[in-house]
Order: C-alpha cells, then structure tokens, then sequence
C-alpha cells in the first residue's frame, strides 16, 4: 500500500511537472506582482560571482543583489529561485519564475523567446598581459604564446584573429591559464573583464588590457507581451545606473564599474 501511494504521488509529481513544462506563457504585470507582495526570480547559482550559494546554501552574488534592489524598488519581498543555464527560459516561460536575472546574455536568438531589458551587466573579453608588450591588435600576436581556457570564448575569438604564428596554449580552465600567467609561462592571455579583476588583486600593476576581442550584454528577462514590467524594469535600470547603486554592486562583487558598453545600454 505505502509503495503504491508512492507511486501515485510520483505520477502525480510527473503530471504537475509536466502540466507546468506545457502551460501557455502568461504575460506578467507590475501590479499583479505588487499585489502578491512577491517577485520571483530565477538566477543562477553556479556562476560566480554573478550568481553563487553563500555559506548557508542561499542564492547570492551580483544577480542576486540586483534582484534585491529592484524588489526594494517595487515595494515587494523577493524569493530567488535557483535556476540552470539550460532550464533558466522553460522555467520563465512555464510562469515558474516572474523575471529572470540570471547572467542571460542578450542575443538574437533568445529575443525571440523572451524580452529583454536594457543591459545590467555584462562580460567583455580581451587580450590581456605584460604591461611591457606593445600589443595593439591582431597583428601583436606574431610570435607570442597566449594563454586561454580551452574551448572557451576567448580560445575562439583569439582563434580567429590570431596570425599564423602565434602559439595559442590551452588549458583546462581559467584558473590553470591564469596560472600560467601569473608564473610567466606566457606573457598573454584571453580574459573575461572578471578574470580580469581578479587578476589585478592578486597582482596589481603587473599587467594591462591590450584590445578587446568580445563584448556580451546581459539583460533582466521577462515573458513576451510584459511590456508594461519591461518598462518599469527600463526605468529601474536607468535610475540604478544614474544613482550608482548598480556600479557599486558591481564594484562589490565583480571588482570593478561597469563596463562602459554596459553603461551606455549597447
């Protein structure tokens, strides 16, 4: 008997689960959110330091406080859901989470799933290393060993615009081709604006950005047809950027301001 209502309750699970993957997207609106007095909203939590579990196993990091503060801003209390690169549209789109803030970088092909907001965040890819190299562009890179995260952005941007000569080094992650960095294996490496900062802390001075290879707005995501929650998000964004609280969270928690493409809403 027990294992058979187990059953039932897992088929039941099943069918709600499933219920929810195929209910119609419904637009979401300021005032129904103010009403319940709760905004939900997905972020990720495996992506530091945007979204992270602090030491109580509770949704933190940049995304997180941006949340916070446009709660703050609507009147409301804010429940962060965790969410995951692949699951973080369905779960917006199956009315599971009200908005996303979850490090979505904006492109063409998502736009047709979702609306975005003007950018909040960004990540923008350069060429970085030994402030004593003259290195300008594409054309730097004759001869020079660059270090970059295998696989990553950064190994496919430097791919293409790399001359034949240059010696690109992969490694397993950015942590082992910061490494060799640091210990002079190279004396240059492609690097995300927040690799970027980390590095300047441990090593202040040592090194400089060259030129930029890449450039990822990230945008608060709604379901379509939300225009009026999209707007008030708009004006949310122009007012935190205006006021500095979004650069100070930024400077908090990435170790930096804002990048300047980011500021300028591009």
């Amino acid at each position: 008997m027990k294992l058979s209502k187990k059953l039932i309750g897992l088929a039941g699970a099943a069918l709600f689960a499933a219920g929810l993957a195929s209910a119609p997207a419904v637009a979401q609106t300021v005032e129904e959110i103010q009403q319940r007095g709760t905004i939900n909203v997905g972020m990720l939590v495996d992506f530091p330091p945007f979204g992270i579990l602090d030491q109580s196993g509770n949704p933190d990091g940049y995304d997180a406080d941006v949340a916070r503060l446009l709660a703050e801003h609507m009147g409301v209390e804010v429940n962060l859901v965790p969410v995951t690169g692949p699951n973080r549209i369905p779960y917006l789109l199956s009315n599971q989470v009200d908005i996303l803030v979850a490090s979505l970088g904006i492109t063409p092909e998502r736009a047709q799933q979702v609306n975005f907001s003007d950018p909040y965040a960004g990540i923008e890819i350069f060429v970085f290393g030994d402030t004593n190299l003259d290195v300008t562009g594409p054309e730097g890179l004759s001869g020079k060993n660059i270090a970059v995260a295998r696989a990553s952005t950064q190994d496919t941007a430097i791919t293409e615009i790399a001359p034949a000569d240059a010696n690109i080094q992969r490694f397993d992650d950015d942590a082992s081709a910061v490494q060799a960095l640091l210990s002079g294996q190279t004396p240059l490496m492609g690097a995300s604006n927040v690799v970027i900062a980390q590095i300047n802390t441990m090593a202040p001075d040592r090194f400089d950005t060259k030129f930029s290879l890449r450039q990822q707005s990230q945008g608060i995501a709604v379901r379509p047809g939300s225009d009026e929650l999209l707007a008030y998000i708009n004006d949310f964004i122009a007012s935190a950027k205006a006021d500095g609280k979004l650069n100070a969270l930024h400077q908090e928690w990435v170790g930096g301001p804002l990048p300047e493409f980011v500021v300028a809403g591009e």
